[in-house]
Parts: structure tokens; sequence; C-alpha cells
């Protein structure tokens, strides 16, 4: 195999390798700068590559393996992280000229996790200006007049474009699934609270969720359980067991799966190809997709998603808004704007209407395993935006898990992700479900 091809090998195998010395972390070193070198001038997905630090990085795992110290799960993987977490040996700087420069004295706590569990962090993956949605240089590898979606760009650019075989991002809307979705990867958005964001730019405590991005199932789980955990300083996160991921996707379901089909807001607006692959999709499944609609309109809960997004992204860039105004493009200066008109009482009933939402889907989740709906509109768009997030909204105000399965196309042959949501907290039953349904579905 040429060094470079090992970037292809599954993130799952190619640690194993790595611990076993079939494959050495000099060669995956040196593979990720040749393959980052090469292709990110065109694509763009990284705000942040030292080839040097790379190599320095890598020396500290080849001497921990030589000297025989245990390693840990992500040995020698090669990670593209979000500039938006705090990085303490490289800039970071939240997409914004504000920041440009900018050193953080502390990892955040994914960096941190990342780290002790053997991975590399090789660099910084764009974001949107403040994981927002003014869109960013990178463009997505499967056809590059479009966009990779936003806010995590260059951490769904990566890995579809081979640079790396994982990556971390967010999702305060639809930053995770949507870019998995046009860029054609798997994306993983855990409930609410299951990762630290400590050190991470904050724009809504309620909304916040940290995510991943692979090319499979296996490694995306593999990367997940990693960052799962209780941190003190973060209040979201809570002291449980650990997940499990993996061990969920070696076990069949003990009976045949019950989806609930939930069209969700943006519905009528999507594309054709949603619409017919979707089709395809009941047709295969037969009695295991029931259609269920949610008891109140989907307008209610995108309303009162962004009532509490705006004001409390507001609040998390008064300082920036004050200062550096000037800095800020027109689009998030509207945003901001409008948070700021929000009053306390309408954003207090949008948090009720948040746990109506969660109390609606646990009800819904008691006679069904998971839901099955759209992770996108269609194909990814023109590089003018980032893409809709709606289909995306109403999962992430209650805080449910929700995976991207890349397993539609478009009529322009780029590809159309399928959203498997889950119960709060049930985050390993949706990975076994999902592997199910993916079996299910390639095998018909």
């Amino acid at each position: 195999m040429a060094r470079e091809e090992l970037l292809d090998v599954p993130a799952v195998e190619l640690t194993r390798w790595l611990r076993e010395g079939r494959a050495g972390t000099g060669e995956v070193c040196e593979a990720v700068i040749a393959r980052i070198t090469a292709r990110d001038p065109h694509i763009r997905a990284f705000a942040l590559f030292d080839p040097d630090l790379v190599r320095r990085r890598y020396a500290e795992r080849d001497l921990e393996h030589r000297l025989g110290r245990a390693h840990g799960p992500l040995f020698g993987l090669p990670v593209g992280v979000k500039d938006i977490f705090d990085t303490r040996d490289m800039p970071t700087a939240y997409g914004s000229p504000i920041y440009e420069g900018h050193r953080p004295q502390r990892d955040a706590a994914v960096v941190e996790r990342l780290r002790a569990a053997g991975a590399v962090v090789v660099g910084k993956t764009v974001t949107t200006e403040f994981a927002v949605l003014t869109p960013a240089e990178t463009r997505n590898p499967l056809d590059p007049s479009r966009t990779p979606g936003g806010s995590s760009s260059g951490s769904a650019a990566a890995v579809a474009a081979g640079l790396v075989p994982l990556a971390v991002g967010s999702q305060t809307n639809g930053s995770v699934i949507r870019p998995a979705s046009f860029c054609g990867v798997y994306g993983f958005k855990p409930s609410h609270g299951a990762i630290s964001r400590r050190g991470m730019f904050a724009q809504s405590f309620l909304l916040d969720h940290v995510g991943t991005f692979a090319r499979s199932l296996g490694d995306l789980a593999l990367l997940s359980e990693v960052l799962f955990g209780f941190d003190a300083e973060d209040a979201a996160t809570r002291i449980e067991a650990a997940p499990g991921l993996s061990a969920a996707l070696a076990a069949d379901p003990p009976y045949r799966p019950r989806l609930a089909f939930v069209p969700g807001p943006g519905w009528a607006r999507a594309e054709e190809s949603v619409h017919e692959g979707f089709r395809e999709i009941a047709e295969a499944l037969g009695e295991a997709l029931v259609t269920v609609e949610l008891p109140e309109a989907d307008e209610v809960f995108v309303r009162a998603h962004r009532t509490i997004w705006l004001p409390d992204l507001a609040h998390h860039l008064r300082r920036e808004f004050e200062r550096h105004r000037d800095l800020i493009s027109p689009g998030l200066s509207a945003m901001i704007e409008e948070g700021r008109g929000v009053h306390a009482v309408d954003y207090h009933a949008a948090v009720e209407v948040r746990g109506r939402l969660r109390a609606i889907l646990d009800e819904v989740l008691r006679d069904f395993d998971a839901i099955l709906t759209p992770s996108a509109l269609g194909e990814a768009p023109g590089i003018e935006t980032t893409g809709d997030p709606v289909c995306c909204t109403l999962w992430t105000l209650a805080g449910v898990p929700a995976l991207n399965l890349p397993l539609l196309q478009g009529e322009n042959g780029l590809p159309i992700g399928v959203q498997l949501v889950g119960a709060f907290g049930e985050d390993a039953r949706l990975f076994r479900i999902a592997r199910w349904l993916e079996r299910t579905l390639t095998e018909e």
C-alpha cells in the first residue's frame, strides 16, 4: 500500500495497525501532510495547518509507541478540529478577523480528550463567522461550485476529501447534520450535554452541541465515544455510564425496529429527489415505517428556536459587537440586533416550548425506535449560502441525538442525507438502529 493510501483505511482499522506496528506513525504523519498540501488549496478546509507542528506531535506518538506506553483508542489518528475550539498550540480565530492570531491558554475539553486518547490534532478546520451563517471560503469537495454547508464547513469537507478520517464540529441549528449531508459523510449530533463544550465558542447554553464527522458509522462511533463524559465546567454534562457506541454497532436489534417518518419543517420545499428518495425508503421498509404528525405546528418550534438562539448569540457577542462592529458581517450584525430586541417574557415562553417538544418526542419514541426525516432540503446549493438548516431545527431545539446517513442521491449525482433521530440519552441505541437501517436499505 502506498503511504498516502493509509488515509483511505477506516480509522478503526488504521489505529489498530498503528498499535500493532503494521503501520508507522511517521508514515501516517507524512501521508497527512502530503495529502493536505496537495488537495487543500482547492478545497480550503483548513484555517490553520502547520506541517512542522504535525511532525512534532507525531514524533511524540512515535516515542510513546517505542517506549511501550499504553495506547489510547485513537492512537495515531489524524483529526481536524473546528476553529471554534480552543487549542493551546495553535491560534483559534472563531472564523472572525477580530480574533486573528488569538492564542488560547488552554485546550478545549474535546481537544484534551482527543490528545488523551492518542489522536493527533493536525489542524483547525474552517468555520463560518462565529459558527453562524455567513459563508466561509471552503468549497464542497464533490463540486467546488457548491457549498459544503456550515457552520462546520471545513470539518465536513476535510473528511469528504480524505484529508483526515475524523473531524470535530458543532451544531446550534444544523451545523453538523447539514454539511454532512451536502458532503456525503456521516455526521453525529449527540444528546445535549453528552460532550463538554468547555473551551468552545458559545452561542447558546440550551442549543450548542459538539458534533463529529467520519466516513463510516464505525469510525463515527470510535471518535464520538471518546468525547463523551462529565465535565464540572459544563453544567449541561451528566455523570452517567459511558454510552458504548461501538459496542452498540456490533449488536443486532432484539426485534425489527419501527421508525416514525416525521416530514418536519421544510418538507414542502424539499427537492423532488428528497421526496422520491423517501418514497423508496418507505417502500423498502414497508410496515416498519409509519408517518407521524406532531401535535403542534412545526413553525411553533422553529420560532421558539430562533427566540432562544438570537438573544443568546447577542449576549455572547456583546463585547465584539460593541467594540468591533465594523469587523462583523452585515448578516450577523442584523441577527445580533434582532436578538437584542427579544423580550424576556418571549424568551422564557420559548424555553417552555423547548420542554414541550422534548415531551412530545418522548411520547413518539415510546411507540417507535427512532424518527426518520430529511437531513437537508436537497443537494448542496451554491457557494453564496451554507444552505437552509430547517431540517435540523426541531431536533437541535429538543436536544435529542441525530445522525446523518449518506443514503440518497440527487438529480445531479450529489449526496442527500437521511437523518435518524433518537430519544434523549439513547445515543447508543440510535447507532444500533442506524446500522440496521443502513444494512436493510443497502441490501434491498
